[in-house]
């Protein structure tokens, strides 16, 4: 009788401290398929930190850019809260991986839907569609057409498959120049190190439009290439690939979209394209 007395207290005990340690972990479950801030939990999405314009992450740890405010609104709509939203870098090279371990539940970051990434991820959208550009000086007007930067140092980041599209297929004269950033190629046709900075016009619209720049650059408008922008996902998870895309049809619907454009790319003069369709990707 004494034994059962000592194992039956033994065993509220554990269940006491069981219990404490459930509620005191303070530790969310992440779940984007439809969880949401009312059942308690997060959810990670992928991201760029450092393209104005697009996605960075600020000196006081908050983010901003256009890609940040389509994940904001997508993710409110799949029920989360913005206290509820984890932002993790997603750099260019890692996107497949991220989203094949499950370490974020969508991404997006400048992410543009071909054939090749359609092998291994699912897209959403598109939600906007981009050009490969340059960006000059604002007082050069020596480069009219894609075929003027044949002699002309041209800029992009190490890897980047933008230059190489100018050199190989537009201006193969073009004295190719290879950064480690984009702020470095900034840096420099600032200084006239180099003639022109080339990739997404999106992404330099971001850049020209940084309070520090403005006035001093402008985009060419050669619009060298279609860059759909996509919402990547898990490849085969339906269900969030339609709420995602029904998230991205009421944000254009509500005038949000147009919102978020102008409050990132405006300064830069950006003139963008309408907000395509869900499912029409522009080869």
């Amino acid at each position: 009788m004494k034994l059962r007395k000592v194992t039956a207290a033994s065993a509220a005990v554990l269940s006491l401290a069981l219990a404490a340690t459930a509620c005191g972990s303070g530790k969310k479950k992440d779940d984007a398929a439809g969880g949401g801030s009312e059942a308690g939990g997060k959810i990670t999405i992928g991201i760029k930190i450092d393209q104005p314009g697009i996605g960075l992450k600020t000196p006081d740890g908050s983010y901003t850019g256009f890609d940040v405010d389509v994940a904001t609104y997508v993710a409110k709509e799949l029920g989360y809260k913005e206290s509820d939203i984890v932002f993790k870098e997603t750099k260019s090279a890692d996107r497949e991986t991220a989203i094949e371990r499950g370490d974020v539940k969508f991404i997006a970051a400048s992410y543009s839907i071909n054939d090749e990434r359609l092998q291994k991820v699912d897209f959403a959208g598109p939600y906007l569609l981009a050009h490969q550009d340059i960006l000059v000086r604002a007082d050069d007007d020596s480069i009219k057409d894609p075929k003027d930067l044949n002699g002309k140092k041209l800029c992009s980041v190490t890897g980047s498959t933008s230059a190489k599209n100018v050199k190989e297929k537009l201006a193969p004269k073009a004295q190719l120049q290879e950064y480690g950033g984009y702020s470095e190629c900034l840096t420099g046709l600032e200084n006239k190190v180099i003639d022109a900075l080339t990739t997404d016009d999106s992404i330099l619209a971001g850049y020209a439009a940084q309070e520090a720049f403005k006035g001093k650059f402008k985009l060419a408008g050669f619009r060298m290439s279609n860059e759909n922008y996509g919402i990547g996902l898990k490849k085969g998870d339906a269900d969030l690939k339609k709420k995602i895309n029904a998230a991205l049809e009421k944000m254009v619907k509500d005038g949000s979209w147009d919102k978020a454009v102008e409050a990132n790319f405006g300064p830069a003069g950006y003139k963008n394209e309408p907000a395509p369709k869900i499912g029409n990707i522009v080869k």
